[in-house]
């Protein structure tokens, strides 16, 4: 018998040996003739699947349409807990195949599949309160209305501290300091050389997760609301329509980089007292 996907309690999936022992992912690839080239399309397949439930069941709630009602709570922490396990999981695994020379080919499909299931993760901690802090919050004027002229950059929080990250911001001509995003520089601004601010933000986005390594302990709560607001703005500009939670991922770099953003914000999440 192989290990094989059952159902998890109450909701998601786990690995389970042939005797039926529980397991994460990546113990499977301790097992004579491991198959990690079937295993871990087989969980991205899985979680594709979980993620269609979860916009079946709670669209509504993570699109914003309405309040999550009183009874919804729970679930919605039982969603992102899942889907964090279920991230987590294959990005572990998929690195320690790499790593073991074992076959672990980087597709569009993983970070579609990863992509969507984070984002579904972080709207489900949007109404919990377990979003995380986003870059520069309470920090910001407000955006006056009507025209706004001014010059759009992505500002760090603190050059000596990258893990705190940072956000596209305008700076007006008066020195206002005004919350931006990258799908409003990509779609709604003049001016914007779209291919340097998408090089820029990646960038930004992979330093970022590198330094998740290197957050002290007292920063881990911060340091996951950095790594999620980038990602959550990346992952935002990038989907398939307005109405859909689905990610467009157009090249294996851009996966890569999904990929190891969202298990950076599961470890730091994990490792935080303060978030879930």
């Amino acid at each position: 018998m192989l290990p094989r996907i059952v159902a998890g309690d109450g909701f998601g999936f786990r690995w389970a040996l042939p005797e039926g022992a529980i397991v994460p992912l990546v113990d499977l690839f301790t097992l004579p003739d491991a198959e990690p080239e079937r295993w871990l399309p087989t969980h991205l397949e899985a979680l594709d699947e979980l993620s269609i439930e979860v916009t079946g069941r709670f669209g509504a709630v993570l699109g914003g349409e309405r309040q999550p009602e009183q009874e919804e709570y729970a679930a919605l922490t039982e969603v992102y807990t899942v889907l964090d396990r279920a991230v987590g999981e294959y990005a572990e695994a998929f690195t320690a195949a790499r790593a073991q020379g074992l076959k672990a080919p980087v597709t569009l499909r993983a970070g579609q599949i990863i992509g969507t299931a984070t984002l579904l993760g972080i709207l489900a901690r949007m109404p919990l309160g377990l979003a995380g802090p986003a870059p520069f919050d309470g920090d910001l004027d407000a955006p006056p209305a009507g025209i706004i002229g001014g010059r759009a950059g992505l500002h760090p929080v603190d050059e000596a501290r990258p893990w705190l990250g940072g956000r596209w911001l305008v700076i007006t001509d008066e020195g206002l300091r005004l919350p931006a995003t990258l799908a409003m520089l990509l779609s709604d601004s003049s001016g914007v050389d779209k291919d340097a601010t998408l090089r820029e933000h990646r960038e930004f986005l992979t330093t970022l997760a590198a330094a998740a390594g290197d957050v002290p302990p007292d920063a881990t709560r911060e340091a996951a609301g950095a790594v999620d607001w980038m990602l959550f703005d990346w992952i935002m500009a990038h989907r398939e329509s307005e109405d859909s939670p689905g990610v467009q991922v157009r090249s294996v770099a851009d996966a890569r980089l999904i990929i190891d953003a969202a298990a950076a914000s599961v470890r730091l999440r994990t490792a935080s007292p303060r978030q879930g």
